[in-house]
């Protein structure tokens, strides 16, 4: 069973936070994939609510500085939260609804300022997201894409190689160097964000494969909370690079 355990781009859905966690014996409580889709599904419901407070407030007024604070409390608050509930997965059955709640505050204030300049991006991004989930779970559960070792190897090694592209870009823009190419409206900026947002899209097979996966081996019950926080980290970043690629795409 160990070599079932699939490791994963994901920073908090992969093989050492499962494996470190007790296997729990017969008659005790256990995950199961049904628990962590309902809680998934449970966390986007949070994460609509605290979106749609900064995006009114903003879409009402105009005015940016209302969703400034908000923006900023969601964005320190939830990573705080990420960090504490990737390094103690057991902290997730009571942290992973505020840490929802505080991403979607960020998510909607972003998307508010976004919407007041692009009218229809918001809802578009939402929509291509959602489809993305639909097809990618479609070709899992079909077999299509299949959670291969080779598979994996080059989805988290692209996974850790955009990582460090984020890494460079901050770097560089400390010290006043111009990246603004590879986020902007040219071709290579979007030729980026499309690779991005495959590889992105890419993520959710191994989170699905290892949410089943956790399930079979015997997992404990409060890994279905942070199956459905490693989830929602996948669809959060995979939203914001779709919102970003439509933001360039209508700047160009």
């Amino acid at each position: 069973m160990a070599d079932r355990f699939l490791r994963s781009g994901n920073p908090g859905l992969n093989d050492k936070t499962f494996a470190s966690q007790p296997l729990v014996g017969l008659g005790g409580e256990r995950m199961t994939v049904s628990g962590a889709v309902n809680k998934s599904f449970l966390l986007l419901v949070v994460l609509l609510a605290g979106a749609f407070w900064p995006w009114s407030q903003y879409l009402a007024t105009g005015d940016a500085s209302v969703v400034t604070g908000p923006l900023l409390v969601g964005l320190i608050g939830g990573f705080v939260l990420a960090l504490i509930i990737s390094f103690k997965p057991n902290t997730a059955s009571y942290l992973a609804i505020p840490y929802a709640a505080l991403e979607g505050v960020a998510m909607g204030s972003i998307s508010a300022m976004l919407e007041r300049r692009y009218p229809g991006i918001a809802m578009q991004a939402v929509g291509a997201t959602f489809a993305v989930f639909a097809a990618m779970l479609l070709a899992y559960r079909t077999g299509l894409i299949r959670a291969t070792q080779r598979f994996r190897s080059i989805v988290v090694g692209a996974t850790m190689a955009i990582a460090l592209f984020y890494l460079a870009t901050m770097v560089l823009g400390f010290f006043h160097v111009n990246t603004g190419g590879m986020f902007n409206g040219s071709a290579l900026g979007i030729g980026i964000s499309l690779a991005i947002i495959v590889v992105a899209a890419l993520n959710l097979i191994l989170d699905f494969d290892i949410i089943e996966s956790g399930a079979a081996r015997g997992a404990p019950k409060y890994m279905e909370w942070f199956s459905a926080f490693g989830l929602l980290v996948t669809l959060v970043w995979l939203y914001m690079e779709i919102l970003r690629l439509l933001a360039n795409t209508r700047r160009s």
